[in-house]
């Protein structure tokens, strides 16, 4: 396992001054586009408002870690939000389909569930480091009663082709529960991509 950084009591300013400073890191390394994976919920929205404008978003491409199997003008649709977020900006948003092949990324972004699922990699679906398909259709069980439906999830080697992992967790049980993982004291999705993760990992928690 690579070393983790854990920055406790982080901002969403303070998430979003690094999330600038590793996507210009990436970009002047990069002679063309770049691609990151971030993920749905509420909270990487408020993060993504902060970011400088000055992003070249031209030049990246942005693909959910995972997505409700429901049509993008869906409130439940993680892609349609982004795209309302950031292609304004001129991000190319990629919306997930079966059968597509994701790309190396430059950042996965991630956040954790209570039950120390990632993306839609639910305990239930239990996701292997050595999965052949980088991208599955997954049924979350129990189904959540907010988003009732089933999803299409980066697996765990698509999340590992990255240069580097982020997670923002909110909570004190949460942030308990990814120290756990970090230390190999659970078997949980989480655990099992920080286990095998060879790049940088950060958590603002």
């Amino acid at each position: 396992m690579s070393k983790v950084t854990i920055h406790p009591d982080a901002s969403n300013a303070d998430v979003a001054r690094w999330l600038e400073r590793m996507l210009a890191k990436a970009l002047a390394a990069a002679p063309g586009a770049i691609a990151i994976t971030i993920p749905g919920g509420s909270t990487p929205f408020p993060i993504l408002a902060l970011l400088d404008s000055q992003i070249d978003w031209s030049r990246i491409a942005v693909w959910p870690g995972d997505d409700r199997i429901v049509a993008e003008d869906h409130p439940a649709s993680n892609v349609g939000r982004i795209r309302a977020a950031l292609e304004p900006l001129g991000a190319t948003v990629v919306a997930l389909r079966e059968g597509a092949q994701p790309p190396h990324f430059a950042l996965a972004w991630l956040g954790m569930g209570e039950d120390g699922h990632i993306a839609s990699l639910f305990p239930n679906t239990d996701p292997q480091v050595g999965d052949p398909a980088l991208l599955r259709r997954l049924t979350p069980d129990p189904l959540p009663p907010e988003a009732p439906f089933d999803r299409l999830s980066l697996t765990i080697p698509a999340l590992l082709d990255s240069d580097a992992l982020i997670f923002v967790i909110r909570g004190t049980a949460k942030r308990a529960l990814f120290e756990a993982a970090q230390r190999g004291e659970n078997d949980l999705p989480v655990a099992r991509l920080l286990s095998a993760a060879h790049q940088p990992v950060t958590c603002f928690a």
